[in-house]
This record gives structure tokens, C-alpha cells and sequence, in this order.
């Protein structure tokens, strides 16, 4: 099988934060297996084409507007939808640089 673009996402999302990938095999034989096995994280990896720009956008934000003592993120709210169902993005390198080795 050749080296698709979400296999290289998925085995690098595992070596940064200290996880190994499922594979789509061991995923058809348990179903609901993550796509990065972690001791606390569970990792679900998209890869796209692009992200939308408004997205992005949200994110730079909140990273301009952090201070070093401030956690940048950019929380989504669906309307009509529940609080708790809200989104949490930030950048794996400011994941990374606040959570050091998961």
C-alpha cells in the first residue's frame, strides 16, 4: 500500500506527542480504536487540502493575544448546540510547548 499523506499525518502526530499509530487494520478489527494509541491522549488525525481561513484566523488570534503565561486557543461554538459540545483548537506546537513530553 502505498505512503498516503494521512498515513505520514497520522505516524507523525504519533512520534511528536509520544504515541504510536493504530493502523487501519487494527482499527477494522477493533472499531473505535484512535488513530494514535496514548497513554492518556485520545488522538483522532485529519488531514486536508486546506483548513478553512477563518480557522486559522481564530487561532492566530488567540496566539497574538497570549501573553507567554497564556495558553492561546480558539474555542467553536455551533448555535443551538450545548456549551459542553464546544471546540477547543490550538496549535500542536503550543500544546507541545506547554505539555512538554506526553
Amino acid at each position: 500500500m502505498s505512503d498516503r499523506n494521512w498515513k505520514r499525518t497520522e505516524r507523525e502526530t504519533a512520534r511528536r506527542l509520544g504515541g504510536s499509530r493504530t493502523g487501519v487494520n487494527r482499527q477494522r478489527e477493533t472499531p473505535g480504536l484512535p488513530d494514535v494509541q496514548h497513554p492518556y491522549l485520545s488522538i483522532e488525525c485529519k488531514h486536508r487540502k486546506s483548513l478553512p481561513v477563518w480557522l486559522k484566523a481564530a487561532v492566530s488570534q488567540a496566539q497574538a493575544a497570549a501573553t507567554p503565561d497564556k495558553l492561546p486557543i480558539a474555542v467553536l461554538h455551533e448555535l443551538h448546540s450545548r456549551r459542553d459540545s464546544d471546540l477547543v483548537v490550538m496549535t500542536l506546537r503550543d500544546f507541545e510547548d506547554w505539555h512538554g513530553d506526553t
